[in-house]
Order: C-alpha cells, then structure tokens, then sequence
C-alpha cells in the first residue's frame, strides 16, 4: 500500500513538472483584423522640386557661359551674359543728357532768383547813365498803371511765372534723363542671368557665339538636391490622397521602396486625360552612395490607395504559431 502511494506521488510530481515545461514554451496572442486596401501601381516621372527657364530679356550675342550640364553654381552666380557694348553707349549719352539737364536746371533757378530779388538790376538799363531808364520808372510805368493802360504788379507775376516754367521745365528734363538711365540699368542687369538658388544645369539651348533674340531660352537650372515624383492620378483616385499623406514608391535605380509624402495636389483635372496631376515630395539622400544616382527624368512607379475598392479585413496571426 506504502509503495503504490509512492509511485503515485511521483508520477504526479513528474506530470507536473513536464506540464510546467510545456506550458513556458507557449503564450498568448490576441489576433486582430487589419484593414488591407489594395493600392493601384501608377507610373511617374522624377523631377527637380525648383527648376527654372532661363531666357534672354534683349537681343545680343552670347559672350559668356558658366558651365556645362551637369555643373554646379551657387547663388547670385551669373551663367549666361549677353554682350552690352551698345547699351552702355546708350547709358554714357543717357548720362550726358543728364548732366545737360542739371545745368540747365540750375541756371533757370539763378535766372528765377535773379528776377525775385533783383528785378531791376543795372545791366537791364540802357544807354545815357540809365537817365531814360530811370524817367521810364519814375513817370512813364506810375501814369500808365494810373490810367489802366498796364499793370505792373500782373507784369511783375507773368515774369517770375515765365522764369517758374524754365525751372519746370528743366527738372522734367533732367527727371526723363534720369529715368532713361534706370531703364538702361535694367537691361544691362537683364544681359547677365543669375543663379536664383543652389543648383546645376540640365539642359543648354544656346553656345558661345550665339546670336539670340529677345524671349529665346538659353538654358534650364535646377535644384535637383530636393527632388519630387510627378504623377498622373485619376480622378477616382484622389480622393484617397491628401497633402501630408505617404505613400509608397519604387524607383529603377534603388533596389528597395521608399515612402513619399504627397507635396501638392493640382486643383483642377486635365481636359483630356481627365487626369489629376500630383507632386510627391522624394525623401532621398542625394550625396548617399545610391541616392547619388536619383536623378531628375527617371521612371518611378507610386502605390496609391484606391478607396472605392472598399476594405478587405484580413486575420493576421504571427508565423511561430504555424
């Protein structure tokens, strides 16, 4: 009876100890529904998120040129110049024409001051020790005014107005001078296209040599260190994008997806695709090892969600417990 007893405690003791091992290889988990959408795979096209059209502002011949494709500028730096031999000529006679002008100014405002303050100077008298000129004061000018043949004080205002009016005159002419010269001064800064930003040349359209006419392009400058995907969305699918939305993206020369948040979303549909275009803001490292091969003008292909296809719930369970 002492022995049955015995194997049955040990038995039980052994159950439990193999129960207790068992049970420290197994947990629980709480197996969820997921919403699974399936997106819709649209093509687009990568392109520089600042890219700018230069063009020539004057006729001329192209005298200098920074760089090639591909060549990187900073800011302010100046990548196409037009000769300006002939509108520097217009400014030297623009400037003598003003210098005429200030002179001529100048002496209408002495004139005019003259004839305020000192009327009747001497040399205005005539000949014989300015005795007539001086009968003409006295008693000829007093009687005429007495019997309203003149008016000496309406004399006296037509004069200084007469002088006035040269004045007037003067300054509009030195004003236009000076004005001819601002306009000059902006053709000559027009004749040099600036780099607007940090960037590169992409495309050349002109040479050295080259003889341009006013509204020709020269060349394109972008900013191709932030770079963007610009797709063709339709209509139906927009309503599942909005700005600030990510989204996933694979492109030809990296090997692995990348997220892309929606930049922009252009407010009305094109008339005859009825496609919508959006800018997708590309969050790559262009100085990394692959990112340096991200360029503008590249295939990308962008997983956007389609919302009328309506939600697939989907039981996902971890793979230890298969």
């Amino acid at each position: 009876m002492f022995k049955q007893f015995i194997s049955r405690a040990t038995f039980i003791s052994l159950f439990l100890c193999l129960c207790n091992v068992y049970a420290a290889d197994y947990f629980t988990y709480e197996v969820r529904a997921y919403d699974i959408s399936p997106p819709v795979t649209l093509s687009g096209t990568v392109i520089p998120k600042t890219e700018v059209t230069f063009k020539a502002q004057s006729p001329g011949e192209v005298i200098q040129i920074a760089g090639e494709e591909g060549d990187w500028f900073r800011e302010k730096t100046v990548l196409v110049a037009l000769d300006d031999k002939a509108l520097l000529a217009k400014r030297d006679a623009a400037i003598a024409q003003w210098y005429q002008a200030n002179t001529t100014l100048r002496d209408a405002g002495m004139q005019y001051f003259q004839q305020k303050h000192s009327p009747d100077s001497l040399d205005k008298a005539p000949g014989g020790m300015g005795i007539p000129y001086l009968f003409d004061q006295i008693f000829t000018k007093p009687i005429s005014d007495l019997f309203g043949r003149s008016d000496d004080v309406l004399d006296r205002r037509a004069q200084l107005h007469s002088y006035g009016s040269r004045i007037e005159q003067a300054r509009s002419a030195l004003w236009q001078a000076k004005s001819q010269i601002d306009q000059i001064e902006v053709k000559l800064r027009d004749t040099g296209s600036q780099a607007p930003f940090d960037g590169v040349i992409i495309e050349k359209f002109v040479e050295v040599g080259d003889t341009v006419m006013m509204g020709q392009p020269l060349l394109q400058f972008a900013d191709i260190g932030h770079l963007q995907i610009e797709v063709d969305v339709s209509a139906r699918l927009v309503r599942g994008l909005k700005v600030g939305k990510q989204v996933s993206a694979k492109l030809d020369v990296l090997d692995e997806h990348v997220i892309v948040t929606v930049a922009q979303i252009f407010p009305i549909a094109d008339k005859q695709r009825h496609t919508v275009k959006v800018k997708f803001d590309l969050s790559v490292d262009t100085e990394s090892e692959d990112g340096q091969y991200v360029g503008p003008g590249q295939y990308a292909q962008v997983d956007v969600p389609d919302v009328q296809a309506g939600e697939q719930k989907l039981l996902l369970v971890p793979e230890t417990a298969v």
